[in-house]
């Protein structure tokens, strides 16, 4: 009895462990969000067959680099990821943030190679899949083929979002829409969408929103006075979503 319930809590744990890379698609907690809804069983393990799963990356570990050819998009399963491009001059422009459930690896498709570099800003898990195998799964799969050219509106979606987000006057408004975003993220992943940490440095914020390190941090610890945020160090909790909402001068959330 012992022995079966010691191997029981294993099994739980090693199912529960984000890290794990004997966690299939069937049984993955982000599935709702990476797969389309209506696969049916049948189909998640066709999907299943072509996923592969490395060790984790760790703080700082490249995914891939800029200009590397084009050989798959990945799901983050855990962790996070930075997209990056290297300016004329050789310094770092942030180009997004990946949290769980969420794909990277797109902009490769238009010149087979990829357009930007993927960073892990913390230890982080994804599922590599092959383009190649993605396209003849979604001949079979309609359902599989609509889901994706779903990813690929949600991509430049995003990239309109950050054009819209860098238009913004006012670094109050920046941060505040930065922050409703990663909420917005973060309910669709089924999480607090007021209370997270950021796995990001302040250097990366400013660095993607367009404003100095110093600016973000007065930013953020006017907020704090303000009583619309809550921040400990990376852990923050949005206090006042509606009136991050009237910074950011958004009526819904993104």
């Amino acid at each position: 009895m012992v022995i079966s319930s010691t191997s029981t809590q294993l099994e739980d744990a090693q199912h529960s462990c984000p890290h794990n890379k004997t966690i299939s698609c069937g049984n993955c907690r982000l599935g709702a969000i990476c797969l389309p809804l209506a696969l049916e069983d049948d189909d998640v393990v066709k999907l299943d067959e072509i996923v592969q799963r490395g060790r984790p990356l760790q703080k700082g570990e490249h995914l891939y680099r800029e200009s590397d050819p084009f050989t798959s998009v990945y799901a983050v399963r855990s962790g996070a990821i930075k997209a990056y491009r290297l300016t004329g001059d050789g310094q770092e422009q942030v180009t997004g943030f990946y949290f769980p459930g969420e794909i990277i690896g797109m902009d490769g498709i238009s010149k087979d190679k990829y357009a930007s570099s993927a960073k892990a800003l913390e230890t982080s898990a994804v599922c590599e899949i092959p383009f190649n195998r993605l396209e003849e799964l979604s001949t079979q799969l309609p359902t599989m083929q609509r889901h994706f050219f779903q990813l690929m509106s949600q991509e430049i979606t995003t990239d309109q979002h950050l054009i819209t987000l860098l238009s913004k006057n006012s670094a109050e408004e920046r941060i505040a829409s930065l922050l409703i975003s990663i909420s917005a993220r973060n309910a669709r992943r089924k999480l607090s969408k007021t209370s997270f940490r950021l796995p990001m440095s302040r250097t990366d914020i400013g660095n993607y929103l367009g404003l100095t390190v110093e600016t973000v941090s007065r930013v953020m610890s006017r907020f704090n006075k303000q009583g619309l945020v809550d921040v400990e160090s990376k852990e923050i909790t949005l206090l006042d979503l509606d009136g991050l909402k009237d910074i950011a001068n958004v009526k819904t959330d993104f």
